[in-house]
């Protein structure tokens, strides 16, 4: 079965110290993760940002006053999915150093769990969705030879 067709951009902001972030997403890699998420063909830029445009991002789109590690902006979803999936350096950096993960992994599952809310797909809206959502990320990680990032929580 031959995986959708993605159009990328990625971007860096504005980063301090970009050097580990660039490393640990090349943009083999992050169209990897993110083709693998996809039902159907896609445009979307990722966009790595830093603490301020992601908290200023959070704040202005979900009234939320921090930097959050994924925001999702979903702009369609037929016949192309398309949308931008903004990253944040910093929190990205702080929870996969807490969770004793490589930043690339922690990388990984972000994109694919991004990919989904581009495509519809919510956590939030109940329990049975919200362990729908991880299962799927799960199986699609595993694909990609990344542990099931929910494993502590099971």
């Amino acid at each position: 079965m031959a995986l959708p067709a993605l159009s990328l951009s990625l971007q860096f902001g504005a980063l301090p110290d970009a050097t580990p972030h660039r490393a640990a997403l090349p943009r083999h890699f992050v169209t990897r993760c993110i083709r693998h998420a996809l039902d159907s063909d896609a445009e979307i830029t990722v966009r790595i940002v830093d603490t301020e445009e992601g908290r200023a991002l959070n704040k202005d789109y979900r009234q939320k006053d921090y930097a959050t590690n994924v925001l999702t902006f979903d702009y369609a979803t037929e016949p192309t999915v398309m949308a931008d999936l903004v990253l944040c350096a910093p929190v990205v950096a702080l929870e996969a150093k807490d969770m004793k993960i490589p930043l690339a992994q922690h990388y990984a599952h972000l994109l694919v769990h991004g990919a989904l809310h581009a495509q519809g797909w919510d956590h939030e809206t109940s329990e049975a969705d919200a362990q729908e959502m991880e299962s799927l990320e799960t199986e699609i990680l595993a694909g990609l030879g990344w542990p099931d990032p929910y494993a502590k929580r099971r």
